[in-house]
This record gives C-alpha cells, structure tokens and sequence, in this order.
C-alpha cells in the first residue's frame, strides 16, 4: 500500500513539474537515481544514464537562460507546449508502469492533464509580467519556478504524502486562478493590440 501510494504521488508529482519546467524533472530525477538517493520505479531508471542527464542538463541551461529574457520566455513557453505535456504524461506513465497497464495509462492521462493546466498557468502569468517594463520580476518568476520543481520534487521523494496535501491546494487554486488568467491575458492582450494601433 505505501508503495502504491508512493508510486501514485511520484506520478502526479512528474506532471506537475514537467509543466513548470521537464528538463529540471527529467534532471532531479535522473541525478537522485544516479547517486543512489532514491530508488526510482523501473520504468523511470533509464533517467539516470550519463546521456539522458548530460542531455538534460544541457536542455536546461538553454532554458535557464531563455526563460530570464523578456518576451523571449513566452516564445520559449508556447514553444515548451510541445515538450512539457507530452513529458508530463510520459514520465507520469513511466512512474506507475510497473504496477499494471491500466494504472499507468490512467497515471499518464492524469500526469499530462496536471502539466497541462501548469504549463498553462505559467505561460499566462509569465505573459502579465511581461507587461512590466522592468526585466527583474521575469528573473525572479524563473527562479522561483526553478526552485519550486526541485523543491517539489525533493519533497515527493521524501515526504510523499506532505507533497500530496500541497498539491491539492495547488489544484483547487489552479482551478480558481485559470479562468481570471485567461481574461487578464486577453485584456493585456486587447490592450497592447489598441495602443499598437493608435500609437
């Protein structure tokens, strides 16, 4: 039962921290595999080869400084679609294939589904701040996003069921937050749209 449950948290877990950042998932991961600090599931230990690391490491440097440039980060972000939920219900996948089939797929659909609306929530908060002339809250938003998938994922390792708790409060602000978002963003939007237009 702990282990399905440990296992069960690990999914979520990767889902959400693939929507703020995969390569930093695939990193923590692979690293805490690598030098014998946890035990991953099966599926997963592949993350720890010296390639797939040194791959990802790479991949989040490129990001790292990406995502501290103004405008820059949301290209980078819409460009990240295509990476962060895919990574999300893969590795999620991953996490749960050991216990059966349909467990795993359910972990995935669950584990995309949670980088999706992650992923979603930060391309649009990223996009208000870039309404500020001023370049040090994008730097100070990419940190803390950077700081929280490696906190976030630590604490899943560790604590699983203290990370379960912070997760459902994450949800049920993201399921509040979403729609206000959305609005703020095409507001924004309207708005530089009418100032390009009647300069």
């Amino acid at each position: 039962m702990e282990n399905l449950v440990s296992v069960g948290v690990l999914s979520l877990a990767v889902g959400w921290a693939s929507g703020l950042n995969a390569y930093a998932a695939v990193l923590v991961l692979g690293a805490a595999q690598r030098f014998g600090l946890v035990t991953l599931p099966h599926d997963l230990q592949v993350l720890a080869s010296p390639w797939v690391i040194g791959v990802a490491a790479i991949l989040f440097a490129l990001n790292f400084f990406a995502d501290k440039i103004p405008y820059i980060d949301s290209i980078n972000d819409i460009l990240q679609t295509f990476v962060r939920v895919p990574a999300g219900a893969l590795l999620a996948y991953g996490a749960a294939g050991g216990l059966s089939p349909e467990v795993a797929v359910i972990a995935g659909l669950l584990g995309g589904t949670l980088a999706a609306g992650t992923h979603v929530a930060k391309t649009g908060t990223r996009a208000l701040i870039n309404t500020s002339p001023e370049p040090f809250s994008n730097i100070a938003a990419s940190l803390t996003e950077d700081a929280t998938v490696f906190g976030g994922l630590a604490l899943a390792l560790t604590h699983p069921i203290t990370f379960l708790c912070l997760l459902a409060v994450f949800i049920a602000l993201l399921v509040w937050l979403l729609p206000r978002l959305v609005r703020l963003v095409m507001a924004s939007f309207r708005r530089l749209t009418a100032r390009k237009q009647n300069p």
